[in-house]
Protein backbone atom coordinates (compact mmCIF):
# COMPACT_ATOMS: atom_id res chain seq x y z
CA UNK A 1 0.00 0.00 0.00
CA UNK A 2 2.44 2.30 0.94
CA UNK A 3 4.34 1.77 -2.45
CA UNK A 4 1.41 2.14 -4.56
CA UNK A 5 0.59 5.57 -2.75
CA UNK A 6 3.69 6.84 -3.37
CA UNK A 7 3.53 5.91 -6.72
CA UNK A 8 0.41 8.09 -7.31
CA UNK A 9 1.75 11.00 -5.61
CA UNK A 10 5.34 10.83 -7.49
CA UNK A 11 3.49 10.54 -10.83
CA UNK A 12 5.59 7.49 -11.74
CA UNK A 13 7.70 4.06 -10.49
CA UNK A 14 10.82 6.41 -11.24
CA UNK A 15 10.44 9.03 -8.90
CA UNK A 16 8.70 6.72 -6.25
CA UNK A 17 11.14 4.44 -6.38
CA UNK A 18 13.61 7.46 -5.73
CA UNK A 19 11.72 8.59 -3.08
CA UNK A 20 11.50 5.70 -1.33
CA UNK A 21 15.29 4.45 -2.03
CA UNK A 22 14.46 1.07 -3.82
CA UNK A 23 15.05 -0.12 -6.63
CA UNK A 24 12.49 0.73 -9.45
CA UNK A 25 12.63 -3.13 -10.63
CA UNK A 26 11.20 -3.72 -6.68
CA UNK A 27 8.41 -1.11 -6.89
CA UNK A 28 7.14 -2.41 -10.04
CA UNK A 29 6.51 -6.10 -8.79
CA UNK A 30 5.47 -4.61 -5.53
CA UNK A 31 2.35 -3.33 -7.63
CA UNK A 32 2.09 -5.66 -9.78
CA UNK A 33 1.95 -7.96 -6.67
CA UNK A 34 -0.72 -5.86 -5.85
CA UNK A 35 -2.85 -5.49 -8.83
CA UNK A 36 -2.63 -9.48 -8.99
CA UNK A 37 -3.54 -10.37 -5.10
CA UNK A 38 -6.64 -7.58 -5.29
CA UNK A 39 -7.67 -8.94 -9.41
CA UNK A 40 -7.96 -5.49 -10.16
CA UNK A 41 -5.84 -3.03 -12.50
CA UNK A 42 -4.96 0.15 -10.04
CA UNK A 43 -3.06 2.19 -12.83
CA UNK A 44 -2.32 2.24 -16.93
CA UNK A 45 0.91 2.54 -17.99
CA UNK A 46 2.49 3.82 -20.46
CA UNK A 47 5.84 4.48 -22.00
CA UNK A 48 5.45 8.24 -21.28
CA UNK A 49 3.49 8.79 -17.91
CA UNK A 50 1.58 6.60 -15.67
CA UNK A 51 -2.00 7.34 -14.41
CA UNK A 52 -4.54 6.19 -11.95
CA UNK A 53 -7.62 3.73 -12.78
CA UNK A 54 -11.20 4.43 -11.03
CA UNK A 55 -10.60 1.88 -9.46
CA UNK A 56 -7.01 3.11 -8.28
CA UNK A 57 -7.79 5.89 -7.01
CA UNK A 58 -11.14 4.48 -4.78
CA UNK A 59 -8.30 2.31 -3.95
CA UNK A 60 -5.35 5.18 -3.09
CA UNK A 61 -7.94 7.15 -1.19
CA UNK A 62 -8.53 4.45 1.34
CA UNK A 63 -5.13 3.35 1.47
CA UNK A 64 -4.51 6.77 2.48
CA UNK A 65 -6.82 6.34 5.49
CA UNK A 66 -5.72 3.06 6.50
CA UNK A 67 -1.83 3.54 6.47
CA UNK A 68 -2.89 7.06 8.36
CA UNK A 69 -4.30 4.85 11.06
CA UNK A 70 -1.80 2.20 11.04
CA UNK A 71 0.83 5.38 11.52
CA UNK A 72 -1.54 6.95 14.45
CA UNK A 73 -1.92 3.58 16.50
CA UNK A 74 2.07 3.60 15.97
CA UNK A 75 2.80 7.00 17.34
CA UNK A 76 -0.11 6.09 20.24
CA UNK A 77 2.41 3.66 21.76
CA UNK A 78 6.13 4.79 20.82
CA UNK A 79 8.01 5.73 24.00
CA UNK A 80 9.02 8.54 21.18
CA UNK A 81 6.00 10.78 21.11
CA UNK A 82 7.64 13.98 22.80
CA UNK A 83 9.90 13.64 18.95
CA UNK A 84 6.68 12.79 16.59
CA UNK A 85 7.19 12.66 13.02
CA UNK A 86 5.77 11.57 9.76
CA UNK A 87 3.94 13.49 7.07
CA UNK A 88 1.15 15.87 8.04
CA UNK A 89 -1.29 16.70 5.64
CA UNK A 90 -2.96 20.17 6.43
CA UNK A 91 -5.32 22.30 4.01
CA UNK A 92 -5.64 26.46 4.68
CA UNK A 93 -6.56 29.42 2.63
CA UNK A 94 -3.96 31.16 0.71
CA UNK A 95 -4.09 34.05 2.27
CA UNK A 96 -3.86 32.32 5.68
CA UNK A 97 -0.78 30.08 4.18
CA UNK A 98 1.36 33.31 2.62
CA UNK A 99 0.39 35.43 5.60
CA UNK A 100 0.82 33.75 8.93
CA UNK A 101 1.73 30.39 8.38
CA UNK A 102 4.59 30.22 5.89
CA UNK A 103 6.67 33.12 8.09
CA UNK A 104 6.63 30.97 10.67
CA UNK A 105 7.16 27.28 9.50
CA UNK A 106 10.70 27.83 10.14
CA UNK A 107 10.38 27.92 13.71
CA UNK A 108 8.05 24.51 13.64
CA UNK A 109 10.57 22.75 11.21
CA UNK A 110 13.25 23.58 14.38
CA UNK A 111 10.99 21.90 17.08
CA UNK A 112 9.97 19.43 15.07
CA UNK A 113 12.36 18.78 13.02
CA UNK A 114 11.03 14.74 12.00
CA UNK A 115 7.63 16.17 10.70
CA UNK A 116 7.42 17.00 6.55
CA UNK A 117 4.33 18.57 6.05
CA UNK A 118 2.04 18.58 2.61
CA UNK A 119 -0.03 22.47 3.49
CA UNK A 120 -3.18 22.51 0.17
CA UNK A 121 -3.23 25.93 -0.30
CA UNK A 122 -7.11 26.72 -2.21
CA UNK A 123 -10.28 28.42 -0.83
CA UNK A 124 -11.87 25.33 -1.41
CA UNK A 125 -13.05 23.37 1.38
CA UNK A 126 -11.73 20.03 1.51
CA UNK A 127 -13.39 16.86 2.79
CA UNK A 128 -10.71 15.73 5.21
CA UNK A 129 -12.02 12.19 5.47
CA UNK A 130 -11.97 11.47 1.92
CA UNK A 131 -9.25 13.26 0.85
CA UNK A 132 -6.99 11.71 3.70
CA UNK A 133 -6.32 15.52 5.07
CA UNK A 134 -5.29 15.30 8.68
CA UNK A 135 -6.26 19.13 9.60
CA UNK A 136 -7.48 22.48 8.29
CA UNK A 137 -7.61 25.89 9.02
CA UNK A 138 -11.41 27.42 8.41
CA UNK A 139 -12.52 30.85 8.31
CA UNK A 140 -16.48 31.80 9.28
CA UNK A 141 -19.01 29.63 10.34
CA UNK A 142 -18.73 25.77 10.20
CA UNK A 143 -20.87 23.49 9.04
CA UNK A 144 -22.25 20.80 11.61
CA UNK A 145 -20.13 17.52 11.05
CA UNK A 146 -18.27 14.88 12.66
CA UNK A 147 -14.81 17.39 12.94
CA UNK A 148 -13.45 18.37 16.14
CA UNK A 149 -13.15 22.25 15.73
CA UNK A 150 -11.18 24.26 17.81
CA UNK A 151 -11.07 28.26 17.53
CA UNK A 152 -7.72 29.47 17.27
CA UNK A 153 -8.75 33.27 16.48
CA UNK A 154 -10.62 36.06 14.83
CA UNK A 155 -9.97 38.03 11.52
CA UNK A 156 -10.69 41.63 11.19
CA UNK A 157 -11.50 43.33 7.45
CA UNK A 158 -11.01 46.88 6.50
CA UNK A 159 -12.11 48.45 3.34
CA UNK A 160 -9.37 49.91 1.13
CA UNK A 161 -7.45 50.75 -2.22
CA UNK A 162 -4.61 52.14 -3.75
CA UNK A 163 -4.35 55.96 -3.28
CA UNK A 164 -4.07 56.16 -7.40
CA UNK A 165 -7.86 54.47 -7.56
CA UNK A 166 -8.83 56.82 -4.63
CA UNK A 167 -7.98 60.03 -5.85
CA UNK A 168 -9.42 59.12 -9.69
CA UNK A 169 -13.09 57.95 -7.79
CA UNK A 170 -13.33 59.45 -4.90
CA UNK A 171 -12.97 58.60 -0.84
CA UNK A 172 -16.61 56.98 0.47
CA UNK A 173 -17.29 58.15 3.61
CA UNK A 174 -20.49 56.01 4.18
CA UNK A 175 -21.32 52.39 3.27
CA UNK A 176 -23.82 54.02 0.81
CA UNK A 177 -21.40 56.00 -1.09
CA UNK A 178 -19.88 52.67 -2.49
CA UNK A 179 -22.92 52.38 -5.49
CA UNK A 180 -20.64 54.82 -7.36
CA UNK A 181 -17.55 53.10 -6.78
CA UNK A 182 -15.91 49.93 -8.23
CA UNK A 183 -15.37 47.18 -5.98
CA UNK A 184 -14.00 43.88 -6.23
CA UNK A 185 -15.69 40.67 -4.90
CA UNK A 186 -15.05 37.24 -3.39
CA UNK A 187 -17.81 34.76 -4.52
CA UNK A 188 -17.51 31.24 -2.58
CA UNK A 189 -15.65 28.09 -4.53
CA UNK A 190 -17.99 25.35 -3.27
CA UNK A 191 -21.53 27.44 -4.22
CA UNK A 192 -20.76 30.52 -6.25
CA UNK A 193 -22.09 32.77 -4.39
CA UNK A 194 -20.74 36.31 -3.98
CA UNK A 195 -20.10 37.10 -0.48
CA UNK A 196 -21.98 40.11 1.05
CA UNK A 197 -20.16 43.22 1.84
CA UNK A 198 -20.80 44.05 6.00
CA UNK A 199 -20.35 47.52 7.85
CA UNK A 200 -20.89 48.04 11.75
CA UNK A 201 -20.49 51.09 13.85
CA UNK A 202 -21.89 51.56 17.27
CA UNK A 203 -25.19 49.76 17.37
CA UNK A 204 -25.81 50.47 13.40
CA UNK A 205 -24.93 47.38 11.00
CA UNK A 206 -25.26 47.53 7.24
CA UNK A 207 -25.39 44.47 4.88
CA UNK A 208 -24.94 45.13 1.82
CA UNK A 209 -23.87 43.78 -2.19
CA UNK A 210 -21.25 45.60 -3.29
CA UNK A 211 -21.29 46.72 -6.73
CA UNK A 212 -18.39 44.59 -8.61
CA UNK A 213 -16.82 44.70 -11.38
CA UNK A 214 -14.83 41.69 -11.04
CA UNK A 215 -15.30 38.70 -8.84
CA UNK A 216 -12.36 36.20 -7.20
CA UNK A 217 -12.55 32.68 -4.97
CA UNK A 218 -8.90 33.02 -4.65
CA UNK A 219 -7.00 35.43 -2.04
CA UNK A 220 -4.16 35.92 -3.71
CA UNK A 221 -5.62 37.18 -7.19
CA UNK A 222 -8.27 38.92 -4.86
CA UNK A 223 -5.31 41.25 -3.33
CA UNK A 224 -3.19 41.69 -6.87
CA UNK A 225 -6.84 42.98 -8.63
CA UNK A 226 -6.50 45.06 -5.73
CA UNK A 227 -3.02 46.47 -5.57
CA UNK A 228 -3.62 47.17 -9.36
CA UNK A 229 -6.23 49.73 -8.71
CA UNK A 230 -9.11 47.98 -10.23
CA UNK A 231 -11.23 49.21 -6.89
CA UNK A 232 -12.52 49.02 -3.68
CA UNK A 233 -11.61 45.86 -1.68
CA UNK A 234 -12.18 44.24 1.87
CA UNK A 235 -9.14 42.62 3.00
CA UNK A 236 -7.60 41.52 6.39
CA UNK A 237 -6.58 43.70 8.59
CA UNK A 238 -3.06 41.99 9.27
CA UNK A 239 -2.20 42.00 5.96
CA UNK A 240 -3.51 45.39 4.79
CA UNK A 241 -1.49 47.43 7.79
CA UNK A 242 1.81 46.60 6.57
CA UNK A 243 0.55 47.71 3.10
CA UNK A 244 -1.30 51.10 4.54
CA UNK A 245 1.94 51.84 6.58
CA UNK A 246 4.44 51.62 3.10
CA UNK A 247 1.77 53.82 1.03
CA UNK A 248 0.25 51.06 -1.02
CA UNK A 249 -2.74 51.56 -0.16
CA UNK A 250 -5.18 53.60 1.70
CA UNK A 251 -8.36 52.79 4.32
CA UNK A 252 -11.57 54.17 3.64
CA UNK A 253 -14.70 53.98 6.16
CA UNK A 254 -12.32 53.53 8.70
CA UNK A 255 -15.16 54.57 11.52
CA UNK A 256 -16.98 51.38 10.09
CA UNK A 257 -15.78 48.14 11.45
CA UNK A 258 -17.03 44.70 10.11
CA UNK A 259 -18.16 41.57 11.93
CA UNK A 260 -14.95 39.61 13.41
CA UNK A 261 -14.26 35.86 11.20
CA UNK A 262 -14.37 33.38 13.44
CA UNK A 263 -10.97 31.27 12.71
CA UNK A 264 -11.12 27.31 13.63
CA UNK A 265 -8.65 24.79 13.37
CA UNK A 266 -10.35 21.36 12.22
CA UNK A 267 -9.75 17.76 12.45
CA UNK A 268 -11.07 14.33 12.06
CA UNK A 269 -12.41 12.61 15.44
CA UNK A 270 -9.88 10.30 16.62
CA UNK A 271 -10.21 8.44 19.82
CA UNK A 272 -6.13 8.47 19.47
CA UNK A 273 -5.01 11.71 18.31
CA UNK A 274 -1.73 11.40 16.60
CA UNK A 275 1.01 13.14 18.82
CA UNK A 276 2.21 14.90 15.11
CA UNK A 277 -1.59 16.73 14.62
CA UNK A 278 -1.86 17.28 18.15
CA UNK A 279 1.57 19.65 18.41
CA UNK A 280 0.56 21.26 15.01
CA UNK A 281 -2.47 21.96 15.94
CA UNK A 282 -0.79 23.59 19.60
CA UNK A 283 1.58 25.21 17.32
CA UNK A 284 -1.22 27.27 15.41
CA UNK A 285 -3.02 28.05 18.27
CA UNK A 286 -0.10 30.10 20.00
CA UNK A 287 0.90 31.47 16.63
CA UNK A 288 -2.62 33.17 16.38
CA UNK A 289 -2.28 33.89 19.91
CA UNK A 290 1.48 35.51 19.39
CA UNK A 291 -0.48 37.87 17.03
CA UNK A 292 -2.71 40.83 18.49
CA UNK A 293 -4.77 41.39 15.25
CA UNK A 294 -5.67 37.27 14.96
CA UNK A 295 -6.04 36.95 19.03
CA UNK A 296 -9.32 35.83 20.12
CA UNK A 297 -10.77 38.24 21.98
CA UNK A 298 -11.48 38.21 26.39
CA UNK A 299 -14.45 37.94 27.70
Amino acid sequence: MEVFVQVVDAGGFTRAAEAMQLPKATVSTLVQGLEQALDVKLLHRTTRQVSVTADGAAYYERCLRILSDVREAEESLSRNRANPSGRLRVDTTTGVANDILIPALHEFFHRYPDIRIDLGCSDRPVDLIEEGVDCAIRGGALPDSALIARRIGVIDFVTCATPEYLDKHGRPTHPRDLAAHRCINYFSSKTGKTYDWDFVRGDETIVMAAPACVAFNDATAYLSAGMRGLGLMQLASYAAEPMVASGQLEMVLADWGSAPLPVHIVYPQNRHLSAKVRVFVEWVADLFQSQPRLQLKKP
